[in-house]
């Protein structure tokens, strides 16, 4: 059953259910950080639109600045901001930062622990026509190796309001992962959010599987609980925004209830969130696990629906994998 606590969207299991781009809460959550923090500032390297740094950029053009197609500079010049006392958000496409820019990130960021938030836009293989060259299914794993680097991965546009916006209160460096695509409302602004808590979404007498996920890969998990449940197979459902650092306890709980976990994720299965939440388990609760996500390929154009399922992350998928770890 649902997770009362959790305060989910009321219209959660309907087929009508509301959706909207995970990065729209992006915007919003950097807009409500620029408000209450005259500090916050905002580059984006050419995709002020996609990116939703536009919010920002209308209400505060003197503390937004058009990098152009700059990734690299743009990670160091907000490197440089943040040691003179500003709050900078970096946005682009994932590919490109961090992925094109890593190397800025981790030393002129990281390395000097400086706070500043790259927001990643367009993430995972839902990205769609744009094909495999803009589809970032590795950037979870390349900075969540960085140290001091938190790394988050909303699960709706709500989440990632919450989650840009409480980073804007952590002098940490962040990286913000959202994906690009109309995304189900799986929480409301009642929904507990904490950086390095993971909400358990989905509860169960005697659960036989616990699932997972993070991103988008929430809503498919916690539909895929509810069709088991029909068929008598009772599942957990751990939403693990926070990859980075990882709230241990929710996941070794999760794993000592139900005995057996799956792992679904938008991004490859080699150094992603699956293989965090395995290191965590190998050390204080080892059990049968399986792993959804992209299997060592790259991406490819299609619709979302078609990237999704072709990938095996769609409901069907998730399913095979939940009876596969249940069968060991």
């Amino acid at each position: 059953m649902l997770n009362q606590n959790q305060k989910l969207n009321p219209k959660l299991l309907d087929k009508d259910v509301e959706q909207v781009p995970i990065r729209f809460g992006y915007g919003e959550g950097l807009l409500k950080a620029g408000e209450e923090n005259e500090n916050v500032v905002a580059l984006c390297a050419d995709l002020t639109d996609s990116t939703k740094t536009s919010t920002f950029s209308k209400k505060f053009p003197e503390r937004f600045v058009e990098m152009g197609i700059g990734e690299q500079s743009m990670a160091s010049v907000a490197s440089g901001m943040a040691a003179m006392g500003k709050v900078p958000f970096i946005a682009s496409y994932a590919m490109f930062s961090p992925g094109r820019n890593w190397e800025q990130i981790r030393t002129t960021i990281c390395y000097n622990n400086s706070n500043v938030k790259v927001a990643g836009a367009h993430a995972g293989i839902s990205v769609g026509p744009d094909g495999g060259t803009h589809q970032a299914i590795e950037d979870i794993a390349i900075t969540r190796v960085i140290p001091r680097m938190n790394v988050v991965v909303p699960c709706d546009s709500v989440e990632a309001k919450k989650a840009t916006y409480a980073s804007s209160k952590i002098e940490e460096p962040f990286y913000l992962r959202f994906a690009r695509e109309p995304t189900p409302i799986v929480t409301t602004e009642e929904s507990p959010f904490e950086v390095g808590k993971a909400n358990l979404l989905r509860d169960a007498k005697n659960p036989q599987v616990a699932i997972i996920a993070c991103g988008p890969s929430v809503y498919n998990s916690l539909m895929v609980a509810e069709e088991l449940s029909r068929e008598g197979i009772e599942c957990l459902v751990l939403n693990n925004h926070t990859i980075k650092p990882m709230d241990e306890t929710s996941v070794i709980d999760v794993a000592r209830r139900a005995g057996r976990v799956v792992t679904v994720e938008e991004h490859q299965v080699k150094g992603g969130m699956g293989s965090a939440v395995a290191e965590v388990l190998v050390k204080n609760y080892p059990v049968f696990m399986e792993f959804v996500g992209v299997e060592d390929k790259f991406g490819q154009s299609g619709t979302q629906e078609e990237l999704v399922e072709h990938y095996g992350m769609g409901i069907s998928g998730i399913k095979e994998a939940v009876k596969r770890v249940i069968n060991k």
